[in-house]
């Protein structure tokens, strides 16, 4: 026997329990970093493509977005500024636990008010942005330097 067929099944599972266990000790930090990129990626993009045509995303949030109680141009300068704004945060790790909130915020208005059948592109946004409000940036963060630096 080679190759596959050659490994006992008590090799197999010691194999796999000691790859869970190293999978398992990963750092949150090393964790964190991919999920903040995400979010900075997806975000960013989204704010730099409504600030390439301001009229055109004007004219969105007018005929197609449609947010209730804001007007078109308060709507367009929110999502925007939120959008901008939040993933740079995310990127250096600096308010991050706000920043994901006002994401997850954001979100949930496209979601609820805008586009409700793009829900799987919301999920994914909510699998990175949620465990980074609950645990917060990881160590390779500003927000990690102002802990470290305020506490007494």
């Amino acid at each position: 026997m080679t190759g596959l067929a050659a490994i006992r099944p008590d090799s197999l599972r010691h194999i796999l329990s000691s790859a869970i266990r190293r999978l398992e000790a990963l750092p949150w930090t090393v964790l964190a970093l991919p999920m903040r990129l995400a979010g900075f990626a997806v975000f960013w993009r989204a704010g730099m493509a409504k600030l390439d045509s301001w009229p055109t995303t004007i004219l969105l949030f007018r005929e197609e977005y449609k947010v209730p109680l804001l007007p078109p141009e308060v709507a367009a300068y929110l999502a925007t500024s939120v959008e901008l704004a939040c993933a740079l945060l995310l990127l250096i790790g600096l308010l991050t636990r706000l920043s994901a909130l006002a994401l997850l915020g954001l979100t949930a208005v496209i979601q609820i008010f805008v586009y409700p059948e793009s829900w799987p592109s919301h999920v994914q946004w909510l699998a990175f942005l949620l465990p980074l409000l609950a645990r917060g940036p990881g160590a390779l963060s500003l927000d990690r330097l102002l802990v470290r630096h305020l506490r007494p």
